[in-house]
């Protein structure tokens, strides 16, 4: 299939922030465009506005004065949904609300052709649903945009049950055109990006609910090593609790109360308190003039350790023990290689020896528990970072039987490596671990479950909220069968079935197989 010619008439209903600038783009595409909004006065508005941000964007050296002048032309104010009788594509942006849209839907398609394709951006409600009543049904499919429309890539196209695939293809190729992202998904709770991303927030509230740290120090983790954008604390305060929070429970509702999509009573505490974040003034940080808010936690500097051992075994995750080594190399620590019976008594090799401490990446145990499995009181348990080479920080947690001098030393090992260090409570999985293998697991569900392909879910989650790296890719990077591990043991020290592993990734683990070649 092609996109819809240049030149054809684009219709979009709504001219609030999303409607807006789905015209804007359509316009900048050679689309002429008709916005309708039932105040004649908002549409006219968001059209001089957007004229306003072609200037700015012919400031900038970003279009040139004769496009944007063209495009603006192109743009004009609806009277009534009689004047979209010519329109190749309806973009519906208007209030999630089920009964609303259907409505609209009804009196579109008695007004145009028969070849119109209708979509809807709704980022919550089932596309077959709406669909449900019109008399062509498989002309209908989800163009669910992301704010703010003109600069995030993604569009999620989604087929409900009746949707024609030649309709989804022709949207997907008019996404395409207007320079976005397109991804093909399957109507379901969620679609791809609401739903692969709830453990991104469900992950941090556990944390926070468990005492494993304060909310700007889980938040400094997530972001100075796992290399996210926003921690979770901060973006929910951006988006707003109550959004968030009404996603969440709209999920959970829609798989039945399935353990994995379990809202957060934090979060609900937040809402009875009317802390909604950034647009209330407070929520879990506070904000407006005079507003300070706590710093992260770091480990005080400690000595650079006399020696450091190292040990690279089968089953351990050499290529992060390696990158780790290289890093204290070029920062000056020596490091020695160590064979894992020397010394110790531990039944797994430590990634890393110093002072009697034996260092390991995490497993999704605590390192209690494996101190106890290895009958070794020193030990600690080190966290997953996006770069090991780049890096800015790294969490730690010890064992409940280590001793503080031991602690101490093993932090002066990645002190010497140039990274800043915070402690955890010794909670399952540390933060970006736990986070990134609980993401996986969802993309992964979602693959299995013919929501999206792979290559979908993982552009979804960078061009949709901006993850450093697809949830698969980094399952991939990581390694399968250590995400797999993770899983399991985060299952059996919570006895939750939230934390079951998808058949996909026992799939693959059993293939030797990856997501992306």
């Amino acid at each position: 299939m092609a996109a819809i010619a240049t030149g054809s008439v684009v219709a979009v209903i709504g001219s609030g922030a999303m409607g807006s600038g789905i015209a804007q783009i359509a316009a900048a595409a050679g689309h002429t465009v008709r916005l309708f909004d039932t105040r004649a006065e908002a549409a006219l508005k968001a059209i001089a506005d957007i004229g306003a941000v072609y200037a700015k964007l012919v400031e900038k050296g970003k279009m040139s004065a004769a496009n944007a002048d063209a495009a603006r032309a192109r743009l004009h104010a609806a009277s009534g949904l009689a004047e979209m009788a010519d329109a190749a594509l309806v973009v519906e942006a208007i209030v999630e609300n089920l009964d609303a849209k259907r409505a609209l839907f009804a009196d579109l398609e008695a007004i145009v052709g028969e070849n119109a394709i209708l979509a809807t951006n709704t980022s919550s409600i089932s596309v077959t649903a709406i669909a449900a009543r019109l008399r062509h049904p498989q002309r209908l499919v989800g163009m669910h945009f992301f704010n703010p429309v003109p600069l995030m890539a993604l569009v999620e196209v989604i087929s409900g049950v009746a949707s024609d695939s030649a309709v989804a293809a022709t949207v997907f190729d008019t996404a395409a055109a207007w320079g976005k992202n397109p991804v093909h998904a399957k109507s379901t709770p969620g679609f791809i990006v609401n739903r692969v991303a709830r453990p991104f927030y469900a992950e941090g509230l556990r944390l926070l609910n468990e005492q494993a740290a304060d909310p700007a120090t889980i938040d400094a983790v997530m972001r100075d090593g796992g290399g996210f954008r926003m921690g979770p604390f901060e973006l929910m305060d951006l988006i707003g609790h109550d959004v968030n929070y009404s996603v969440t429970q709209s999920v959970f509702n829609a798989y039945y109360n399935d353990p994995r999509y379990t809202p957060s009573v934090l979060q609900q505490e937040l809402l009875n308190a009317g802390f909604l974040g950034r647009k209330s003034g407070r929520g879990f940080f506070r904000y407006g003039e005079g507003a300070a808010n706590p710093e992260p936690r770091s480990e005080a500097p400690q000595p650079r350790p006399d020696y450091v051992g190292y040990s690279i075994e089968p089953g351990q995750s050499d290529a992060i023990t390696r990158a780790l080594c290289e890093r204290l190399e070029a920062h000056g620590q020596k490091v020695a290689r160590r064979k894992s019976a020397e010394g110790h008594q531990h039944s797994e090799a430590p990634a890393f020896h110093c002072n009697g401490a034996a260092v390991y990446f995490t497993d999704g145990r605590t390192a209690t528990a494996r101190a106890r499995d290895n009958r070794h009181a020193d030990t600690i348990v080190f966290d997953l970072v996006l770069d090991y080479a780049k890096a800015a920080r790294i969490a730690l947690a010890r064992a409940d039987q280590c001793r503080p001098e031991a602690f101490d030393a093993v932090v002066g090992i990645f002190q010497a490596a140039g990274f800043a260090v915070t402690r955890l409570d010794d909670v399952p999985g540390l933060a970006v671990m736990r986070t990134v293998a609980m993401l996986a697991n969802e993309a992964a569900d979602a693959v299995n479950q013919g929501v999206c392909s792979a290559a979908a879910a993982d552009t979804a989650m960078q061009k949709g909220v901006n993850y450093p790296r697809g949830p698969l890719a980094w399952a991939d990077a990581v390694g399968i069968g250590h995400i797999v591990t993770v899983l399991e043991n985060m299952a059996a020290a919570y006895g939750e079935d939230r934390y079951r592993v998808s058949p996909l990734l026992r799939r693959k683990q059993a293939a030797g197989a990856r997501f992306h070649a």
